[in-house]
Order: structure tokens, then sequence, then C-alpha cells
């Protein structure tokens, strides 16, 4: 079978959106499609981020290669997984124009995954995949009338949206080194979240672990890229290899919290890599933060969020240092690798002036701590379910109407104020004219 898996055009105007704007390496396809390859199937990746493609160069590309199935994800990355557009505005476009050329499409990404029946109803997808994708796709080779029985997808039945199951988590032994062409890593000329030089060769992106141990109320992980899980070393550094072998002159771990590995870092001690990492701060001692700059770390961004213990608590981050002893770890860190950021969530409890004091000493130490972000309750976040329960149908709308409703000031990178969902979004498609009944035949 052909499968097309589709990276939109993203366009964020209007959006809450936190997350970085510059296109990155689409990590979930990559395995995804490897891993239909490896079944025999023939998978092709259509980024209109990376590739720099416009919604009829995506519709006339995908049009030729003439898929049995069309994958659209509603998260540009799964780095930004945990901190998507609320909005599903451009997977709706998306949608819309492959299907008159796709019979049929599937939808995966956080929205699936948390709220799988608004989802599937918005976009008007056949089917909609809960949780980690990339080994779920090759079993949609199987007849439609036979994906009834597959775990963590949610299908139309009688005009209906059926959820079978829970979302998936991915064994990610089972992953291989991705090895990406050369055009793509040749398009890649953004580092993310580098700030120490300008970058002379191409950047990307891979995943040293997935999921955290941690349970923090303002993560919205729970449903997809949750379980702590480590890739094995021999899979990274081929991967790693392969990257350096194209020119990569920075990687940038998406881990949702890239735990200390010795072992990992001191094989990349030899590379000549620079590397950036997302982590907490107080989870490395003063050796492993030698050892993470001796690993060509030129870019640490660190979740303090709060400088109270009674704000970290209130924010359930189980830290395990006081806000002397992270100053002071942050301050080390800093002078072994030139960028380290104190990331400050607004836990509206913590004193306005005593912040900015904060962020002062740190940045006459050369860290940078941003201004406290506004709290965006994500529904499958911990937060929002102690606020209104498990997310429904209408979960994402009432978390930007409560958003809107609290704040008036933003994060730094939205320069324009956000606008409510109903004013982003396509009224929902409903399930597609093939799909009003039982699904039969095969795809």
């Amino acid at each position: 079978m052909k499968f097309a898996l589709v990276n939109p055009s993203w366009t964020f105007d209007g959006s809450i959106y936190f997350g970085c704007r510059q296109p990155h390496l689409p990590l979930e396809y990559g395995y995804a499609q490897a891993l239909l390859r490896r079944a025999g199937h023939d998978a092709e990746i259509f980024d209109g981020q990376l590739g720099g493609l416009s919604r009829d160069d995506i519709r006339r590309g995908v049009a030729a290669f003439a898929p049995d199935i069309a994958v659209i994800t509603t998260a540009p990355s799964y780095l930004f997984w945990r901190c998507a557009p609320p909005e599903l505005r451009v997977p709706q476009d998306t949608v819309s124009d492959l299907r008159g050329s796709v019979e049929t499409i599937v939808v995966v990404g956080p929205h699936a995954s948390t709220t799988p029946a608004a989802t599937i109803n918005k976009v008007g997808a056949d089917a909609v995949v809960l949780g980690e994708c990339e080994d779920i796709l090759p079993q949609l080779a199987a007849p439609k009338d036979r994906w009834a029985q597959i775990d963590s997808l949610c299908i139309w039945q009688d005009g209906r949206a059926i959820v079978r199951g829970a979302p998936h988590a991915t064994a990610l032994s089972e992953l291989p080194a991705l090895h990406w062409p050369d055009h793509a890593i040749k398009a890649h000329s953004h580092h993310h979240h580098r700030f120490d030089a300008p970058a002379v060769g191409p950047g990307a992106e891979m995943e040293s672990s997935r999921g955290c141990p941690y349970h923090c109320s303002f993560c919205a992980k729970d449903n997809f890229r949750n379980g702590y899980r480590k890739r094995p070393l021999a899979a990274l550094l081929e991967e790693i290899d392969g990257l350096a072998s194209q020119g990569v002159e920075y990687i940038y771990f998406i881990d949702e919290i890239f735990l200390p590995n010795r072992e990992l870092l001191e094989a990349l001690a030899g590379r000549g890599l620079k590397i950036g990492v997302q982590t907490r701060i107080d989870l490395w001692n003063h050796e492993m933060l030698d050892l993470l700059g001796a690993a060509g770390c030129v870019s640490i961004e660190a979740g303090v969020e709060s400088i109270s213990e009674a704000g970290r608590n209130l924010l359930d981050k189980n830290s395990r240092l006081t806000t002397e002893q992270i100053t002071e770890r942050l301050v080390y860190a800093r002078e072994r690798v030139p960028f380290v950021q104190g990331n400050l969530i607004d836990a509206q409890i913590d004193d306005e002036e005593a912040v900015e004091r904060w962020r002062e000493h740190l940045q006459r130490h050369g860290v940078w701590a941003n201004k406290p972000v506004p709290l965006f309750p994500y529904p499958g976040s911990p937060d929002y379910a102690k606020r209104w329960g498990a997310p429904d149908e209408g979960a994402w709308e009432r978390a930007m109407s409560d958003y809107l409703s609290h704040h008036d000031r933003f994060s730094d990178i939205q320069n324009d104020h956000p606008l409510p969902l109903e004013d982003l979004e396509h009224a929902p498609f409903g399930p597609p004219a093939a799909s009003s009944g039982q699904m039969q035949g095969r795809c």
C-alpha cells in the first residue's frame, strides 16, 4: 500500500501557539516511514514546513503520488505535541484539500490522542490514532472492516465516532535509527533554541528518550509521550553519526526531559557536535554538568517554573532542590554551557518584584530567565483534569475561553491577541460520505 505522511504548511495567525515557528524534522513521520517500508509498503513524507510547500504544492504532490492512505498531523512536530496549537484550522484545511484525491485520511497528533471523537468530527477524517502513531500506521494496511479490531484508534461506525482502546505507547527499542535524505538536512538551517553563535552547518532534531517520570500539573503529556523510555545507545550513535556525515553542526534533543546519561554524553564528547537540551536543572550535579559541557552542549532550557517552593509544589514539580540551590546550579551550568535559560510559568503565587530580582541576579551571571508565561490549561494535563475532569468534546474550547478570560498579557512570542477557538476553526466536517456507515472493503 501507499502512505502519504503529510506535515501541513502551518500558519499560526490568531493562535496562542507557544512553540517555535521554524521547521523541524518530523521525527514521528521518520519512524513511521521506516516501519512502513520495513513492512513492504511505499511511504513518502510531504513536509509543508521543511519543504516550503504551499497548500497547492501539497495537494498536487499527494495527488501525483496517489496514496491509498494520507496521514495528517495536528502539531508541527513531536517537539510540540505538548504545546500544540489548540485550533485544528490547518489540519481541517489539509483534509479538505486532499479529500478529492485520497480516499482514506487518518489524523495523528495530540488532539487525536486527547479528544479523539472531537478531532475526527472536526476534521472529517476516516480515523484518528490515539497516542504515539509510528507503529500503529502499518496496521492500517488491513482491510477497513478490520480497523474496528485495532486498539488506539477512533473510527466511524454507523455515523458515530467510536473509540477503541487507550492511547498507544511505542516500544522505543523497536524503532530504528533515522536516516534523513540529504535534501531535508540541507533545508534544515534552523538551530532550535540556540543563541551562542550563528549557524554554520545544518541543524537537526532527535530524541534519546521519550516521556517523563514526573507529572507536573501543566504538562499535557499523559495521553502521548508519557511513560519514560530510553532509546538504545547503538541506535542513537548510528543516527548521530549519520547526521554528522551529512554536515549537521547542531542537534537538539527533543526529549520531554533530557536526563543525565553518562554513556551518551561520553560518546558525544569525542564527536565534535554541538547539542541543545531541555531538562530540569535539579536533576544534575556538578560532575554531570561538567560532562554535559564537554559533550558539546551549547544550550540548556531548564524548567524552573516558580522561584518559590510553594509555587513549585503548586505545580507538582516534586523539586529536589531549594531555590538557592537551583540558582547556584543554573549559574554553574552557565560557566560550562554558553546559553542557559531558566523557564518560568506564572503560577500566580510568586511576588512580581521578587521574580524580577531573581531574573536580574541570574542575568548578571549570564543566565536568561523569561518573564513568567501565563499557564494554558491544555486538555490532557493534570491541571485541566483537576479543574474540569476528563477532556470531553468541548475541552479545547473550554480551555481557550478560560485562558482568554483570565489573561490580558501573553507570552513574549505572541505578537497579537489570541482569538477564540470558534474564530479560528471551521465548522465540524463530520463523517466522510464513504464512512457514514460501518466501514467496509479495503483501503
